[in-house]
């Protein structure tokens, strides 16, 4: 008898498992290049190993050097997250003393409007502001 529903379970389970080992396989490549504490020389034969003989090559870089991928990932992520934090500081105090700039441009232009200010005056507060 045949099993369509069975044959098409197994197949999934193969491009599942297909897809996770493309994924090992890139991270790991990826994990050499960005590794720093071995030189040139060792990451060409990890990419070689790897490469050439892929599931013997990944099982002994990720035993030989399972560990440090997880410490390396984490000290990108850190690095990344201060990054971003330093831009998103940097724009907010921009974004800040712009908005200061606009709400004293708005108050002078108002006190010039009321008449309580004259336009040379205006125009020096302005070039203060704005310096």
């Amino acid at each position: 008898m045949d099993y369509p529903l069975l044959n098409a379970f197994w197949t999934m389970c193969l491009i599942f498992l297909w897809v996770m080992w493309l994924i090992l396989l890139f991270r790991i490549i990826g994990d050499i290049f960005r590794s720093r504490d071995i030189n040139n020389w060792a990451k060409t034969g990890w990419l070689v190993l790897v490469i050439l003989l892929p599931f013997l090559g990944v099982f002994i870089y990720v035993i030989a050097r399972g560990h440090g991928m997880s410490e390396r990932e984490f000290a990108q992520a850190e690095r990344q997250q201060k990054q971003l934090q330093t831009y998103l500081r940097d724009t907010v105090a921009t974004g800040d003393e712009t908005a200061r700039h606009a709400d004293s441009l708005a108050k002078l232009a108002e006190l010039k409007n009321h008449g309580d200010i004259t336009d040379e005056e205006f125009q020096k507060a302005k070039a203060k502001v704005l310096a």
